[in-house]
């Protein structure tokens, strides 16, 4: 898992679990993270959920908005990583990007999922005639990193305009042993961090009175096996 060793050590440690605290809290409050694992959410994949995350609620309220830039831009100092371009996933990473993009005073672009299906076909918006990603470094920036996959398409779509891409870094992780497969498969692999980790928003959650020891537990079994998780729990895939 590239998750994983921070240039900056236990001072990074401290400044990401603080802002998670954070995120986690306000999140919590406001509706952006909801946590049911009682009555849980269908994904549009069909599967029941315990889980609902929102961070486009976020855009709402300045002083957390900041709060998010200022974060990942504490992980890209405290990793070393050297941006030359900032690129937001399409749709809920584009305003996260690009205001950690002004705040670094970087180039910006947001990446579709999929080319547009009209026009000139982009997949990559925001490059002029006179400008390419060609030898660039690029930092992928998600609201969410899920199950990885679109995360990691992000990064291929980025290398294959002959950018370099190392680093996707997101708000809010669930922490799911799918997503670390799909950045370890990439070739070469890509690391990625969150600023709000599913433990964190656990220990949250609890301490807020938001769940019960036992709905900590359900969920915290959930990140075990996601896909297996509702119909072991009576809440089977929708057909």
């Amino acid at each position: 898992m590239h998750q994983s060793t921070p240039r900056g050590g236990r001072r990074e440690e401290i400044i990401i679990d603080s802002l998670g605290r954070k995120i986690a809290e306000f999140g919590l409050e406001i509706g952006a993270i909801k946590l049911n694992p009682d009555n849980p959410f269908q994904w549009a994949s069909g599967y029941r959920m315990p889980i609902y995350n929102d961070n486009r609620m976020f855009l709402f309220h300045p002083e957390m908005r900041r709060t998010i830039a200022r974060g990942l831009a504490d992980i890209i100092e405290d990793r070393g990583i050297d941006p030359e371009v900032v690129a937001g996933t399409a749709t809920a990473g584009i305003p996260h990007g690009a205001l950690l993009a002004d705040l670094l005073s970087l180039p910006y672009i947001y990446i579709r999922d999929k080319p547009k299906g009209h026009g000139l076909k982009n997949r990559i918006e925001g490059l002029d005639a006179d400008s390419d990603l060609e030898g660039r470094s690029v930092v992928v920036i998600e609201d969410l990193i899920s199950t990885g996959g679109s995360s990691a398409r992000a990064v291929e779509a980025v290398r294959e305009a002959d950018g370099s891409c190392d680093w996707c870094l997101s708000i809010f992780g669930y922490g799911l042993e799918k997503a670390a497969e799909q950045f370890e498969n990439l070739d070469p692999p890509c690391s990625f961090a969150s600023l709000l980790t599913f433990p964190v928003l656990l220990e949250r959650a609890e301490a807020g009175g938001f769940l019960s020891s036992d709905q900590i537990a359900l969920l915290a079994d959930w990140r075990v096996d996601p896909f297996g998780w509702g119909e072991k729990n009576g809440f089977p895939k929708a057909k």
